[in-house]
């Protein structure tokens, strides 16, 4: 009878834990769904409708601050931006691609603060053009988050130069 009750307590408490960690996630697992998401609404896929494009847009539109520094010097973007020039930007990118899919690995966070993270990371971009071509890319990202209210918002994003052989 108290062997049961103890294996009933213990239950209780690790279903207790595993609720906390589930509703109560990590600052670090809250970064890594923002950029979860902010790869999910850049994605494209085959025949997707003009809802369905402006839907993802402004989603996607809502994981940056209102104003975003942009360094991307092999795409000529360097300078300060606005959230619905970022829209733009990616409502063009996107159109040359019959599918595009962008994968984000190895995340180093640092935080100077409560406010901001920096993380560094690497985003993986896969994709095909309308003419069939595929493209495939890897690239180190220099990110910096700032929290607003409970989220965790994009504010500065930097491609970092690899050195080449």
């Amino acid at each position: 009878m108290v062997k049961g009750r103890l294996i009933l307590s213990g239950f209780i408490l690790i279903a207790g834990l595993l609720a906390v960690v589930h509703l109560y996630p990590s600052e670090e697992k809250k970064i890594k769904k923002q950029f979860s998401l902010l790869a999910k609404w850049i994605s494209v896929e085959q025949n997707e409708n003009v809802f369905t494009i402006a839907h993802k847009m402004k989603n996607m539109g809502d994981l940056f601050t209102d104003k975003v520094n942009l360094k991307i010097p092999d795409y000529h973007l360097s300078g300060e931006y606005s959230r619905s020039d970022i829209i733009s930007y990616a409502s063009r990118a996107r159109l040359p691609f019959s599918q595009f899919t962008l994968q984000f690995h190895d995340f180093h966070m640092a935080f100077p603060d409560s406010e901001t993270v920096r993380v560094t990371v690497t985003g993986r971009i896969t994709g095909k053009w309308l003419k069939e071509e595929a493209l495939e890319e890897t690239r180190e990202l220099d990110w910096i988050l700032k929290k607003v209210g409970k989220e965790w918002l994009f504010r500065e994003m930097e491609v970092v130069e690899v050195l080449k052989k």
